[in-house]
């Protein structure tokens, strides 16, 4: 029969592939991201980068743009991403910044976009189609400027800015004329970070190594329930506490009020950072948070794009769920949009082996849950291969293929539409006799964060990555990372789970638990209400944390769960902290 046929017949009958229309994706999203474009941003190594990402709901169709990636993308349904390459700039910008950190507003049937900029020279753009890369300039120069802006358009029709990006200077607010799109009067102050207040707020990778005052940032703005919700991204982008706060007013210039806990805080896990963001809708209405992950390896400003689901309670509190949040979640198309899949990670450090190792890039790091370090094999070659043993049989439902940059050709500047990711992936149940459970060995696209829904779940022990083809550099991965079930018992409730807070500085805590031989991690979730534990922190293979990011004037509820590969514990008991 000819092979085509065949395919469809299999097709038809639901056998063919291993994987096929996704209902769940996975923190980082997997988007080409581009090569950074700035000489000596990347000394330390080609690599990719972007962030500041802003997604609009245009006409049922999600429009991303991030910072410097000489396009965008678009998604019917927040799983596949199309890039459309195009440059923002008119002859007379001589800037690597293209589109760093873009505003992107919807007036009436029309995106607007514009990068930053402290000159009085860079386009407001507009298109009335973006699937089809249709743009035209709107302004030709607009004269007022902003870094790290955002464009509002408020349900009676007129059009805000907010800007700033600053150690010193707080954000800033002004009405333009949704006509002409000049500025309506002058720039308004909204909100100076507060870090004497608020733990979060201060600089540094554990806030406590302030050498610099924190960094204020990214703002974006929600309506809802008539009341409006200014976003920032602090206290600098390098940082695991990197998050994005909220203050809320009932004008869209102000006054405004803090909420007390950022709005997408990811302290721990694979992936971590969730600042400088966006917040849209879906076709179904539900909210969703789009920010930036951290990595800053081989530079401070080497980042990534994750996506949260998000909203507001009964009380208008503005929430965004990082709990699991680089574990498979439902898609927007899903009757279970948002929700966590259960699926938990089946080889956090579990036995690897690979094809060969370079240098101090051992294999252990392919399975650290730290997208910061990686395993790299001596070549990028076809053949080089990385193995994971689960441990026992288990029940494989996805797989996630991070790969790292490393001696990436030094031409890789900028954005690259002619790459792409070739692999097998095969399964075993003892080690010895393999089977091929996903084949891209004929992939053309770029899928630096490749992630796999299996169509139908598998019963395996051993899984093994081979090479077929890198797009430059060797074959690295920062994350080789399997979800299912174990097939076991979850984990018992935490045991013993303390909290101390002391008057030297009620902005910190020291949390402490009894270990628990059958969890490889734990979730500690906390808010200012009992029934309002809006953010989390996995902590991995260990029993304490210090916490540094509280509201010093606020009594505060904990709860923690552990977590193994069978699935999470019932949460111990609220414990009430003054």
């Amino acid at each position: 029969m000819n092979p085509k046929y065949l395919l469809l017949f299999l097709l038809f009958l639901g056998t063919a592939p291993a994987f096929s229309q996704n209902q769940t994706y996975c923190n980082p999203i997997n988007l080409d991201y581009g090569y950074t474009p700035i000489p000596n941003f990347s000394e330390w190594g080609r690599h990719r980068a972007t962030a500041d990402p802003v997604i609009v709901n245009y006409k049922g169709t999600f429009i991303l743009f991030s910072t410097n990636q000489w396009g965008y993308w678009t998604s019917e349904d927040m799983s596949k991403w199309t890039f459309h390459s195009r440059l923002f700039l008119r002859p007379w910008n001589k800037v690597y910044d293209e589109l760093c950190a873009p505003a992107v507003g919807v007036l009436g049937d029309t995106v607007i976009v514009i990068g930053s900029t402290y000159e009085k020279d860079f386009t407001i753009w507009m298109s009335t189609d973006p699937k089809a890369n249709d743009w035209k300039p709107l302004v030709e120069k607009f004269e007022i400027g902003g870094w790290d802006p955002d464009f509002f358009t408020d349900e009676d029709g007129r059009l805000y800015m907010y800007n700033g990006s600053s150690n010193r200077y707080p954000l800033y607010g002004i009405e333009l004329d949704r006509k002409t799109l000049n500025p309506i009067g002058t720039r308004k102050e909204m909100y100076l970070l507060e870090p004497d207040k608020y733990g979060w707020q201060r600089f540094g990778e554990h806030m406590d190594n302030t050498f610099l005052d924190p960094f204020m940032e990214g703002a974006h703005m929600t309506k809802h329930n008539g009341k409006y919700y200014l976003q920032y991204g602090a206290p600098g982008t390098e940082f695991s506490g990197y998050s994005d706060g909220v203050v809320v007013g009932t004008s869209p210039l102000g006054p405004f009020v803090p909420q007390s806990d950022p709005l997408s805080m990811k302290l721990g896990g694979f992936a971590r950072g969730a600042g400088h963001g966006a917040t849209f809708q879906d076709n179904q209405g539900r909210y969703w948070h789009v920010s930036t992950i951290m990595i800053s390896v081989k530079n401070n400003f080497e980042r990534r794009l994750g996506i949260w689901p998000a909203g507001f309670d009964k009380d208008d509190v503005m929430w965004s769920s990082t709990a699991f949040g680089d574990y498979p979640h439902y898609l927007p198309n899903s009757p279970k949009a948002g929700e966590f899949t259960g699926w938990m990670l089946l080889n956090y450090n579990k036995p690897l082996a690979v094809s060969s190792t370079l240098g101090g890039y051992s294999a252990n790091y392919a399975n650290d849950e730290d997208i910061k370090t990686y395993w790299s094999a001596v070549t990028g070659n076809k053949g080089e291969w990385i193995q994971s043993d689960l441990g026992k049989i288990s029940t494989v439902n996805a797989i996630q293929i991070n790969y790292a940059d490393q001696d990436v050709d030094q031409d890789r500047l900028g954005k690259r539409t002619d790459q792409f990711h070739q692999y097998l992936i095969y399964h075993s149940l003892d080690g010895k006799k393999w089977e091929v459970l996903v084949d891209k060995s004929q992939n053309k696209t770029d899928v630096p964060h490749d992630y796999i829904e299996l169509e139908k779940p598998v019963q395996t022990r051993y899984l093994k990555l081979e090479n077929i083809h890198m797009p430059t550099g060797k074959f690295a991965i920062s994350g080789f990372r399997v979800f299912g079930n174990g097939g076991g018992e979850k984990p018992e409730k935490v045991k013993q789970f303390m909290v101390f807070r002391t008057e030297k500085d009620k902005r910190s805590a020291y949390l402490k638990w009894s270990p628990m031989t059958d969890a490889y991690a734990y979730n500690i979730y906390y808010g200012t209400e009992p029934d309002k534990l809006y953010t989390s922190i996995m902590v991995l293979g260990n029993n304490e944390y210090w916490l540094k990011t509280l509201d010093r004037t606020k009594t505060y509820y904990f709860s923690i769960e552990a977590i193994n590969e069978n699935g999470v514990s019932p949460r111990y008991e609220l414990q009430k902290v003054e």
